[in-house]
């Protein structure tokens, strides 16, 4: 079996096949990670959605919708893209939509696949153990900024990919594994101090969320696996 990282939505149909396979989708910095927070809190579903005006008009028929562009929440929205935001008080027992500038366009681009999933470091124990178990090829979609290269995500891979490696039957993929995989033995023991330096670090920080530039590279802070239901077109988690 083989595991591939693809580094940006942009490339992702160069990576397209008929084969079943199991995609993991990433956004570090932090839909993936928030969506994480918001099932931890309780909620019962989230519906991905791709632009704001389908955000806005969920919205207006009386949903609870988290929306975010560019780091900021939108004007409209109950929540922006922060795990902090969705709460018990919230979200529990609740559906929510959500949009994003990076992750939920990505999580759409590969709806059609066999098995889509959401990971980060929030979780990474929980998606390293579904794809051991579920022994079918992994590609780990990266949301990036704007379908551009960002470093976080590629780390992330690195991470994964080391632990299918070492713990099941899993073989690189194509450079892209091999280039992940030496960022994260660089970032490793000090993953918060190595990419305090990305684009996507100092748009958190100039927007005072350090907090979330915190948690977002905490590992194992949850034990629940999102993943995309074809049939409703929801995330749910995996039970």
């Amino acid at each position: 079996m083989k595991i591939d990282i693809c580094f940006s939505p942009a490339l992702y149909p160069y990576y397209q096949t008929s084969e079943a396979r199991i995609i993991v989708m990433v956004d570090v910095f932090r839909a993936s990670t928030t969506i994480c927070a918001a099932f931890a809190a309780g909620a019962n579903a989230i519906i991905p959605v791709a632009t704001i005006e389908e955000a806005l008009r969920y919205k207006n028929q009386g949903w609870i919708v988290g929306a975010e562009r560019n780091v900021e929440k939108c004007d409209f929205a109950d929540a922006g893209n922060s795990p902090f935001e969705y709460t018990p008080e919230m979200v529990k027992g609740k559906e929510i939509v959500f949009t994003t500038t990076n992750g939920t366009q990505a999580i759409n681009s590969a709806s059609s696949e066999w098995e889509v999933i959401i990971g980060c470091f929030s979780n990474l124990t929980a998606v390293t153990n579904f794809c051991l178990a579920n022994k079918k090829e992994v590609l780990v979609l990266c949301a990036g900024w704007n379908n551009r290269f960002n470093l976080e995500d590629a780390v992330f891979g690195g991470a994964l990919a080391e632990r299918l490696i070492k713990e099941g039957n899993f073989e690189p993929g194509l450079d892209a594994v091999i280039t992940a995989q030496s960022l994260w033995q660089l970032a490793g023991n000090d993953l918060e101090n190595f990419l305090k330096n990305t684009e996507h670090a100092h748009r958190l920080f100039s927007h005072h969320l350090e907090a979330d530039y915190y948690f977002c590279l905490q590992t194992d802070t949850t034990d629940v696996l999102p993943y995309y239901d074809k049939t409703s077109k929801k995330l749910l988690i995996k039970k």
